[in-house]
């Protein structure tokens, strides 16, 4: 039975030791903190995941332990995209194997197709696997347009094209777009790091991917919005809107996530993999003032 695709899903930051080996304890421990702050499922190997710094083996071994941790009722979202479309094939039967529920797949980026070679790309896909495909529309990634008549012809074409995690600024616009062009043929999701959170789920986004740091203040904003309660998802979403801002940064958001997750005991390093960058004694201490400012020394 298909798992129930909403909500707040953090993308699950993989934990690195000192020497920039995978930590396998505090990836376990950082999995059990996010499903206690109310996440209701993870999305693995992703841009906040620094999944383009792992090994194949390494992906194996993580989707394992990963799996394993959570047990069989939480949703997991894998990404499975890659720049050739065999590859992709390959690496989305892999992670359904390993117990992936649904698969976030990027355009191919390196060598651009057109509207036809996307339709292949995701078609092939799609006909190799079982599970729901959640197509990453971040052009400012990949430099791939994705149209809203092109996203709706897939869902309406390729079976298992379920969902769309929309990162194309604006991105309140697009998701009405999406919304009125596909209606219930795709679930939406908003990323780039929950900055149009609200305005997203008013225009029919029924999930959010963000990082891995704030999940208990987005899940309170999330449940706000279930319950209908405006003003107070705006509260709280204007309390933590300076960090989410500062770790909007080009290339800082993971660095600053684990700093995050390191005060709080949760993992053991901030380690991240080049080209991955690090936070600089200044930006670290503009972090640290931002984050006592959300949850003050004895508040977690």
């Amino acid at each position: 039975m298909q798992k129930q695709l909403s909500g707040v899903f953090p993308i699950l930051c993989t934990t690195f030791d000192d020497a920039g080996q995978v930590d396998f304890s505090s990836q376990a421990r950082l999995i059990h903190y996010l499903l206690a702050q109310g996440a209701h499922g993870l999305g693995l190997f992703g841009n906040a995941s620094e999944g383009y710094t792992l090994s194949t083996e390494e992906r194996i071994a993580l989707m394992k332990l990963i799996r394993r941790e959570v047990g069989p009722h939480v949703p997991l979202i894998a990404s499975s995209g890659h720049t050739g479309t065999d590859a992709a094939v390959a690496l989305s039967k892999e992670m359904e194997d390993l117990g992936a529920d649904a698969l976030m797949v990027l355009p191919p980026y390196y060598l651009k197709t057109d509207g036809d070679g996307l339709l292949h790309y995701f078609g092939e896909i799609s006909r190799a696997i079982s599970i729901p495909i959640m197509i990453q529309d971040a052009p400012l990634l990949t430099q791939v347009p994705l149209p809203v008549p092109l996203l709706a012809r897939m869902a309406r074409e390729i079976p298992n094209v379920k969902l769309v995690k929309v990162e194309a600024p604006p991105t309140a616009p697009k998701t009405s777009a999406l919304h009125a062009a596909a209606a219930d043929s795709l679930i939406l999701f908003g990323g780039l790091n929950c900055q149009f959170f609200i305005e997203e789920y008013q225009r029919g986004a029924r999930g959010q991917m963000p990082g891995s740091d704030l999940t208990r203040e987005l899940v309170a904003i999330w449940n706000a919005l279930q319950a209908n309660n405006l003003p107070a998802a705006w509260d709280e979403f204007s309390r933590i809107l300076p960090l989410l801002r500062f770790e909007l940064q080009p290339g800082l958001g993971v660095s600053a996530m684990k700093h995050n997750l390191v005060s709080e005991g949760i993992i053991a390093s901030a380690r991240v993999r080049h080209p991955t960058a690090s936070l600089d004694p200044t930006s670290l201490a503009e972090l640290t003032f931002l984050r006592q400012r959300i949850r003050p020394a004895g508040s977690v």
